[in-house]
């Protein structure tokens, strides 16, 4: 059977933190402690002032990098480093073997989309053995604009990462644990799936930062689908 045009191809756009894999089950709550630590260190401030901090960056950019680099100048690659280290981080990892195959068997191509910076996603990907599953990775040292680090959400970022792949918004669907993010992405015309597997508890582990308003019940006019599963997404149209 000929294989579809690469122009008319389903694309997925994957999350990977709370998406492809638990990162609230220990991943997060070793982040965010190395992400105050790190406040802690390069602004000379008690733990409970580098938590308010890091809630407000949080809630003002969408990003406690955004928010360093912004108000303080931090290096952007000097903060990621210090704050993914994770030399135990084969430890911290678990996916579900039938997440696993129903990645492999999703059809179209597959791109990880994250927040994260590239080398500790790929050391995810290799250990839960998804690397040979995705056809790309697109991590936040590729976020760059015009000498400014654009993340998700946000929307110029998202419409840059598809000219330069020459994709097409509807073509794609995000896949993604953050509502907010999916929410930008559908004004660009993508289309999203929010993950919710992994969100409750999420919402218990973070209790000192901002909540997403959406709440876990219920899909958002924004969303094309609440999924529990990556096997939902073989019901996507």
């Amino acid at each position: 059977m000929p294989r579809e045009p690469q122009a008319r191809q389903r694309v997925w756009l994957l999350d990977l933190d709370n998406t492809l894999h638990d990162a609230s089950w220990r991943v997060f709550p070793l982040m965010n402690a190395e992400m105050t630590a790190f406040i802690e260190r390069h602004l000379g401030v008690d733990r409970q002032e580098a938590n308010r901090i890091r809630a407000h960056f949080w809630q003002r950019y969408g990003a406690t990098l955004l928010g360093l680099m912004h108000e303080h100048g931090v290096d952007a690659a000097q903060f990621l480093r210090e704050t993914h280290e994770f030399p135990h981080l084969h430890r911290m990892l678990r996916c579900d073997a039938s997440e696993r195959a129903a990645l492999a068997r999703l059809p179209g191509r597959k791109l990880v989309l994250t927040n994260a910076p590239r080398d500790y996603a790929r050391r995810v990907l290799k250990r839960l053995r998804l690397w040979r599953l995705i056809d790309g990775l697109i991590a936040v040292e590729d976020m760059w604009m015009f000498h400014r680090l654009r993340p998700k959400p946000d929307a110029r970022m998202l419409r840059h990462v598809l000219a330069r792949r020459r994709l097409r918004p509807a073509q794609c669907l995000l896949v993604e644990d953050t509502p907010g993010h999916l929410q930008t992405a559908r004004r660009i015309g993508l289309r999203g799936a929010w993950m919710v597997r992994y969100a409750r508890r999420a919402v218990r582990r973070q209790r000192d930062l901002p909540m997403e308003r959406t709440g876990l019940h219920g899909r958002p006019a924004f969303v094309a689908a609440r999924i529990h599963s990556l096997r939902a997404l073989q019901r996507q149209p």
